[in-house]
C-alpha cells in the first residue's frame, strides 16, 4: 500500500513539473515575445491610433451613404482600388491645385498622381512586411520600407508620422496585420505630364 502512495505522489510530482515548464501562451511580435493579453492591447492601441490619424481617409475606398461617403467595409484599408480608371484632367491645374478622386484615394499634384497604398495584411498590401519595413517607412518615407526605393509620395504625411513613437507605429503595424486581408494591387505611381 505504501509503494502505491509513493509511486503515486512521483506521478504526481511528475505532472506537475511537466505543467510548470509548459511553454506560456505567446505571440512573437517584432522585438521578441509577448503575451497573447499584450499583444490584444497593442493591436488595440493600433485601432485608436488608425482611426486617430485618419488613415482611412485616403487608404479606404469610400460608400455613399445617408452621412455621405464613408469607407467601404468590404475593402477597409485597402488602398486605391486597382479597377478604378481616373478621368481626365487639365495638366496646367495641377500647377495651381492638389486633385483628389472621389474615394480620396488617388492625388494628383506637381509630382504627378500617388495611390494610396493596401495597409491589409494580404500579399498585395503589407502582408509580406516586416515590422522593421513598416517603421522605415514611416520613419523614413522609403517606399515598402525598402533602402534604395523612391520615396513616399503626397499626400502621405509621414514627415509628421515619423516622430510618433516606436511604440505607436507597433501598435498601428500590429493592427494593420490583424485586420481582414483584402487583394487589390494599386496601380503604380505615375510621373508628372504622363
Amino acid at each position: 500500500m505504501k509503494t502505491h502512495v509513493l509511486k503515486g505522489i512521483a506521478v504526481l510530482m511528475g505532472l506537475l513539473a511537466l505543467g510548470c515548464n509548459e511553454p506560456k501562451d505567446t505571440t512573437e511580435a517584432g522585438d521578441g515575445y509577448e503575451s497573447q493579453a499584450e499583444l490584444t492591447d497593442r493591436i488595440e492601441r493600433g485601432r485608436y491610433l488608425v482611426n486617430v490619424l485618419g488613415c482611412t481617409d485616403c487608404h479606404s475606398p469610400k460608400i455613399m451613404t445617408a452621412r455621405g461617403p464613408e469607407s467601404d467595409p468590404d475593402r477597409f484599408l485597402s488602398g486605391h482600388d486597382e479597377n478604378e480608371t481616373l478621368p481626365g484632367y487639365d495638366l496646367a491645374i495641377t500647377k495651381s491645385f492638389v486633385l483628389f478622386n472621389m474615394n480620396g484615394t488617388a492625388v494628383v499634384g506637381p509630382w504627378g498622381t500617388s495611390f494610396a497604398a493596401n495597409l491589409t495584411p494580404d500579399d498585395t498590401g503589407i502582408g509580406t512586411w516586416s515590422e522593421a519595413q513598416f517603421l522605415k517607412a514611416i520613419k523614413e518615407g522609403k517606399f515598402k520600407g525598402l533602402d534604395g526605393s523612391r520615396s513616399l509620395l503626397p499626400p502621405m504625411p509621414w514627415q509628421s508620422y515619423s516622430h510618433m513613437p516606436n511604440e505607436d507605429l507597433k501598435a498601428v503595424f500590429a493592427y494593420l496585420k490583424s485586420i481582414k486581408p483584402v487583394e487589390n494591387v494599386v496601380p503604380a505611381a505615375i510621373a508628372p505630364g504622363s
